[in-house]
């Protein structure tokens, strides 16, 4: 029987092999020196998921050699993380989860690699099949990643061989943050919306080449889209949001009407109780990195329970991702160590501060009903900021909106943009 410092050796053998993988793309999750700088580009570089065997048994080992913490008794989610569901999970992950199957699956649409500033940048890009494809970059957020818009690539790309119509169809550029997935990561210090918008900016007029562009964003990515509606006004088309965060200027107390007070009251309330990891990773994100970054399981239960509280889940025990789904987005988290540089990204909301104001680039908001109160302020403090043209509500979905509800998604970003592609 193979003793602990045995387990520990081949532990340590595996993570060397897998060090290869960094160097398979391009140590592109090593950090760069350089500033960034808008002019600083290079041609696209074909780019797959291809993770050694080694990297994906080591994760297998450390959650199959988990150390368990002790049990609430609850049948739901009121202490955190469902104990049980977690149970299941890591039962299945050790025995049926495929990840080369998840792998073929991010594999489906072509990805590249692009050196943008400071950055190598991952990302898709699935030109549209129509007469004038229009270039649309959507931006992921936390605890997301590029898988939440896969499904969401066909039918905005090609929406003829999804019942639509040809002359919807865009270009879909849908990169992952620096600091997530497949992207290089920060040095030294965490970058924020500013910043990243920069990058994008970058990668859509002078990698890619589009003179405009429309952009769509949730969580993280609403603040990285509005960020490019403020410094790049002339080169949107449009910008769609599905939730609307941090960063809004909202009526002072005696200028709000009853429906604003209301919801003030009632968000407020529900991000006492929501908002903890938030104020944990923006101000102390290192301390966080360190119980994260040698744990699958700690990882895994960190962003689980943001999958199951914040989506569209009825079930008292079962967030509405499958276990596959779930696995798969954490995984690119653990198979790439990004875990920490992606919560390094909520101090860049303080050392790289976002610029405020009234929006001026044509707006459309989708509200979803399983989304956070904090994230749907009234239609009345959206119009005080944005130059607010669409807004539409689903019957369906939650805080991650292109994950939960695909085909209604695309089908809103047709609708929005439809009249401003002229």
């Amino acid at each position: 029987m193979p003793t602990s410092n045995d387990k520990l050796a081949a532990r340590y053998s595996r993570r060397t092999a897998s060090s290869m993988f960094l160097a398979a793309v391009g140590s592109l999750l090593l950090p760069r020196r350089t500033a960034i700088a808008e002019s600083s580009a290079s041609p696209l570089r074909p780019f797959r998921v291809n993770v050694p065997q080694a990297k994906i048994d080591d994760i297998r080992e450390q959650v199959r050699d988990a150390r368990w913490p002790d049990r609430l008794d609850a049948d739901d989610w009121r202490y955190g993380t469902n104990w049980d569901y977690m149970k299941d999970l890591a039962k299945y992950w050790v025995e049926k989860f495929d990840w080369r199957k998840a792998e073929a699956n991010l594999n489906r649409y072509p990805q590249f690699l692009a050196h943008v500033g400071d950055y190598d940048i991952q990302f898709y890009y699935a030109k549209g099949r129509g007469p004038k494809p229009m270039p649309l970059i959507l931006t992921h957020g936390w605890p997301g990643s590029v898988f939440e818009f896969l499904e969401a690539i066909g039918p905005l790309s090609d929406p003829a061989s999804y019942g639509g119509s040809a002359d919807d169809a865009f270009d879909v550029i849908v990169p992952s943050l620096p600091g997530y997935g497949f992207s290089s990561k920060h040095f030294g210090k965490p970058i924020g919306a500013v910043s990243t918008a920069a990058l994008w900016h970058t990668l859509m007029t002078q990698v890619l080449g589009y003179a405009k562009y429309g952009a769509q964003g949730g969580d993280i990515g609403y603040q990285v889209t509005t960020q490019l509606a403020h410094a790049y006004p002339e080169s949107l088309i449009g910008i769609h949001l599905n939730n609307i965060g941090e960063y809004l200027p909202l009526p002072g107390a005696n200028e709000r009407t009853a429906e604003e007070r209301a919801w003030f009251k009632d968000a407020g309330a529900e991000w006492s109780v929501e908002g903890a990891y938030y104020d944990e990773q923006r101000t102390r994100p290192q301390t966080v990195a360190f119980a994260l970054a040698d744990n699958p399981l700690g990882a895994a239960a960190w962003l689980v329970e943001k999958l199951k509280l914040w989506s569209d889940s009825k079930d008292r025990s079962e967030p509405v991702f499958t276990m596959d789904q779930v696995l798969t987005d954490v995984m690119i988290y653990l198979v790439t160590d990004s875990i920490t540089s992606s919560i390094w990204w909520y101090r860049g909301f303080d050392d790289d501060p976002a610029a405020k104001g009234r929006v001026t680039v044509p707006i459309g908001v989708t509200y979803l009903p399983g989304e956070m109160l904090s994230f749907k302020p009234p239609r009345s403090i959206l119009k005080r900021n944005f130059n607010l043209v669409y807004f539409a509500e689903l019957k369906k979905g939650g805080h991650f909106a292109f994950w939960e509800q695909p085909a209604a998604m695309a089908d809103e970003m047709r609708q929005f943009f439809r009249p401003l592609r002229a």
